[in-house]
């Protein structure tokens, strides 16, 4: 047997072979496709027809689809930010606010505090100076122990009194009666003679002084004060005013 024969007589063999081979296999996928184009409820029996139908195609990619979870993952991350945005806005605005209201209230107790310290000061002010009046009212003036002094204290009294004179007046009587000493005393004119004496700056009589005495004046007819007052008065009441007299009186 030559070679060539084999070659070829094995080539037939093969070639029967793979036809029984796939017939199998043909029917075998025939099967399948009938049974699984057939409803659970209907017959299981197949026409050449279905046996013979084309099956759809299905077209398959590999490629991805791009851009979706990204797009997605941008809006949701850009709303996030705009809702920051605005929740820090309306913090914002409501800090603001509230320093606002916190600066007013502020402003609002100091001028309360410097209007109730303002009128705190006026207060004191008033009362300070009521006491310096109350004060000044209560205590007397004081005046200088000497002549000077007896005769302006005595025109101070006068006027209260509505008694009239004036300062040259009274100092110029009181040379002549006794030279300006407020213990002076006459006893060889006609009032000694007679037992009662002149006494004082302006030699007055005990009882003249008694009758003519000025209420808040010493009854001490040498106080230079009281002396001086009660002649002034004698001499309003006889003369006008002892500006009026120039001689014994």
């Amino acid at each position: 047997m030559s070679k060539n024969f084999l070659s070829r007589g094995h080539s037939r063999a093969l070639t029967r072979h793979h036809k029984i081979a796939a017939a199998g296999v043909a029917a075998l996928g025939a099967a399948a496709i009938g049974l699984s184009a057939v409803p659970s409820t209907a017959s299981t029996n197949t026409t050449s027809e279905a046996a013979a139908a084309p099956t759809a195609k299905v077209a398959y990619s590999t490629e991805q689809i791009k851009d979706v979870k990204g797009t997605v993952t941008d809006q949701l991350a850009g709303a996030t930010v705009v809702a920051e945005q605005i929740a820090a806005k309306k913090k914002a605005e409501a800090k603001a606010k509230a320093a606002a209201a916190a600066k007013k209230a502020a402003a609002a107790k100091a001028a309360a505090a410097k209007k109730a310290e303002q009128a705190r000061q006026a207060k004191e002010a008033a009362s300070r100076a009521a006491k310096r009046a109350a004060v000044k009212k209560a205590a007397p003036k004081s005046y200088p122990n000497t002549l000077d002094g007896w005769i302006r204290e005595s025109l101070a009294i006068m006027k209260k009194q509505g008694i009239p004179g004036s300062y040259e007046g009274i100092h110029r009587n009181i040379m002549r009666e006794s030279s300006g000493n407020p213990k002076a005393i006459n006893l060889w004119d006609i009032n000694a003679q007679n037992g009662i004496p002149s006494k004082g700056l302006l030699q007055v009589i005990p009882p003249t002084f008694k009758a003519y005495h000025v209420p808040g004046t010493s009854w001490n007819i040498y106080d230079p004060v009281a002396n001086i007052t009660a002649a002034c008065n004698y001499a309003a009441d006889r003369y006008g005013t002892m500006d009026n007299v120039d001689s014994a009186y």
